[in-house]
């Protein structure tokens, strides 16, 4: 497969600027692999398709909010500081991409806040927008990265064209974030409410807990042609020895196992057994799944609608088929569903 065939027209109209009123009430479009069939739901219906013992594998990497405006020393300019990464906490080093970025040179002194209490000088470049910061602020590390929370925003894609709202904070985070450390939200999780999940509890559905915090790679499209070419971003996954024994249980038991988004998806997959088992893992993936793959663990998933030439949608590709989900697609486009990180859903069983 090239990168060709994963380009499609997408009406800007259908990039979702705002979430649904409520979580669980945006659409779901279902599709069953076996049958070839396509049907239009509510998301909070998701609830009809699992049983006792069934279980929902769950990314609960939480977002923090990783945009800063700053002004450079001597001319005031505004700039867009990004965190990536923290890379040395007592050193309080961190990856960073700035925007304007060709204002930005090694020595520069950027100043935070209408006090100006946390400065951020440039120690090196690392890509063409890449750079890292030595954060000075007066205070413990725990004051530290509080004063960082206090003047970061909530980190919504670029793609959405307006100011980051109180709202912003509470929905671009699922509601079972827990381990902070992603840059973008884990999309396809924004959908559950707390009532739903109670739901899917009383029902007996599992649910197992992995962390794979999200970077900005995964909005980065791919531009060669030859996918085997393209190369992902690193990013910090756990899957502890809990999450495994709920999963593998499940997969004896022949079981429905559900990964909730991409992410959870990746996860797994970048932990499995010669027994096709999952395994526990604590370190980093840069696992790029693309057609043709065996998926190993998990049967059926939930997504939302990925953009053109994305890494995302070369994996709903891979588990979806790529005919069944081009026509997904078009349907999709024809019934007027959003699309992206505060667009609609998609459960392929």
């Amino acid at each position: 497969m090239k990168l060709s065939h994963f380009n499609f027209n997408l009406p800007k109209e259908l990039l979702a600027e705002f979430p649904a009123e409520n979580r669980d009430e945006s659409r779901l479009m279902v599709i069953d692999r076996k049958k070839n069939t396509i049907e239009h739901k509510m998301f909070k219906d998701v609830i009809n398709y699992f049983d006792d013992g069934d279980v929902l594998i769950l990314n609960n990497t939480k977002v923090f909010p990783a945009r800063l405006y700053g002004n450079k020393e001597k001319t005031g300019a505004r700039i867009e500081v990004f965190l990536l990464r923290e890379l040395n906490s007592e050193q309080r080093l961190w990856d960073v991409l700035v925007d304007p970025a060709r204002k930005i040179r090694i020595g520069n002194k950027l100043y935070f806040g209408d006090d100006d209490s946390l400065v951020a000088e440039v120690i090196d470049n690392t890509t063409s927008r890449g750079r890292t910061l030595r954060f000075l602020y007066d205070g413990s590390y725990e004051e530290f990265r509080n004063k960082l929370t206090e003047l970061g925003e909530t980190p919504i894609p670029k793609y959405i064209n307006r100011e980051v709202t109180a709202e912003d904070a509470e929905r671009y985070q699922t509601i079972y974030a827990k381990e902070e450390g992603a840059v973008a939200a884990p999309t396809a999780g924004l959908h559950f409410s707390k009532h739903l999940l109670k739901k899917l509890e009383i029902k007996g559905v599992n649910f197992a807990e992995v962390t794979l915090h999200v970077g900005l790679g995964t909005f980065n499209p791919v531009e060669v042609e030859d996918l085997s070419k393209h190369k992902m971003d690193s990013e910090e996954l756990i899957i502890n020895q809990q999450a495994c024994d709920i999963v593998n249980e499940a997969k004896a038991k022949k079981k429905r196992i559900c990964a909730v988004g991409t992410t959870s998806m990746r996860a797994i997959e970048s932990s499995v057994s010669s027994q096709n088992t999952l395994n526990p893992y604590e370190g980093w993936t840069n696992k790029f799944i693309f057609p043709p793959h065996d998926f190993s663990i998990a049967n059926c998933m939930i997504t939302n609608f990925h953009t053109p030439k994305s890494t995302l949608l070369m994996m709903i590709s891979a588990f979806c088929g790529h005919d069944l989900m081009k026509k997904a697609y078009d349907e999709a486009i024809k019934e007027g569903y959003k699309f992206y990180s505060y667009g609609d859903a998609m459960l392929i069983l």
